[in-house]
């Protein structure tokens, strides 16, 4: 069974730091381009970040960039997302999907673009 499963969410204060990790169950991440997203209550979802099969490609929305830092261990089928210097507006349900696009990368940001997706992990940034 085809499975991604999120790990790593939590409370945390204000610029703290937490790291998410996605884990993959019944497929190999190796083919896969993997996208973060979150999704904040009564708002769309939202790319995060996007790491393309090998990690040579990384991209991050405007908001993240600088804070979040997105990575892959393809020897142990996960892939990482390091969330430094949280704000409270990053507080969301993230989700972490794969993708088996080998173009049209540059629409990284979108949900369509991905067919295996995991369940979420609650982020809450506050004090």
């Amino acid at each position: 069974q085809l499975q991604l499963v999120e790990s790593g969410g939590g409370l945390v204060q204000p610029g703290g730091s937490l790291r998410l990790s996605c884990a993959a169950s019944g497929i190999s991440l190796n083919a896969y381009a993997i996208g973060w997203f979150r999704q904040a209550p009564g708002k769309e979802r939202e790319g995060v970040s996007y790491i393309s099969t090998a990690g040579g490609r990384t991209r991050y929305t405007d908001s993240v960039k600088g804070r979040f830092t997105i990575s892959r261990d393809n020897a142990k089928n996960t892939v990482y997302l390091q969330m430094n210097s949280l704000k409270p507006d990053d507080t969301a349900v993230y989700f972490c999907a794969a993708g088996s696009f080998l173009t049209g990368w540059d629409l990284w940001f979108l949900p369509s673009k991905y067919n295996i997706w995991g369940q979420g992990t609650q982020v809450t940034v506050s004090s």
